[in-house]
């Protein structure tokens, strides 16, 4: 019993060390830098969006509409390229054979639904539509739009191709939601050879009975990227350190 104890005891001192000693990587915003924006859309960020009940806790504690916008005129005033990557379901894409939990739901609730992508009938003022506070950002020749992901990743989008062409080595990755569409962009953009940084605030996730995805997110923000911004941090960043 003593050894074991002893065992254990060693065990938690070791596993403790080596998370107060993570390594912090740093992220250098420069001319390579551009802003990803994930799914800035109604039925996320509005209290009349379907996913409203289940994101709108952490939505209004990260206070995250504020916070996009805030990153949204940055863009603007250090002249950093910005990406959005939207979240659009067409009519064919609810004939799939299967899908996963959050997949179904989504198509359940006729979240981010479009009639066709040559169709825009029906969507001004849509849940797949824009935030109206944002459009006077995205709605600019400087913005590049992606064509949409499907499921929660950039895999079955041109995001990494629209990056690489406009010469970007590194992300700086904000939206919704977070431990989903937006996580899963950060997964995969590493795995895509970019440096990536996280604006944790300007994101949120459901907090649903027995599980808070705005905790794991943040968790593997911490995990995985080169940095965790605040916006407030973001924000000093470049004040103290202009892009050259």
């Amino acid at each position: 019993m003593k050894n074991l104890i002893r065992t254990v005891s060693l065990f938690l001192i070791t596993v403790t060390g080596i998370y107060a000693q993570l390594p912090e990587p740093g992220f250098i915003i420069d001319g390579t830098t551009a802003i990803v924006i994930t799914d800035p859309q109604n039925d996320f960020l509005s209290p009349d969006g379907v996913a409203w009940g289940a994101v709108g806790q952490s939505v209004q504690e990260n206070n995250t509409i504020e916070n996009l916008e805030t990153i949204f005129k940055l863009g603007e005033q250090y002249n950093i390229p910005v990406f959005v990557s939207p979240h659009y379901y067409y009519e064919h894409d609810h004939v799939w054979k299967f899908e996963g939990t959050l997949e179904k739901l989504m198509h359940n609730i006729s979240m981010f639904d479009r009639g066709e992508q040559l169709n825009v009938k029906g969507f001004e003022g849509s849940g797949a539509d824009w935030l109206p506070r944002y459009k006077k950002y995205i709605n600019k020749d400087r913005v590049v739009v992606t064509s949409p992901h499907k499921v929660f990743g950039s895999e079955s989008n041109d995001l990494a191709l629209q990056l690489r062409k406009q010469g970007v080595d590194k992300v700086i990755l904000a939206g919704m939601s977070g431990n989903l569409c937006a996580e899963s962009h950060m997964r995969e953009l590493v795995e895509n050879g970019f440096e990536v940084a996280v604006v944790g605030d300007a994101t949120a996730s459901a907090i649903l009975p027995g599980l808070d995805g705005n905790q794991a997110a943040q968790t593997n923000y911490k995990m995985i990227s080169s940095r965790v911004f605040s916006t407030d941090e973001l924000v000093k960043e470049l004040k103290m350190h202009p892009i050259k």
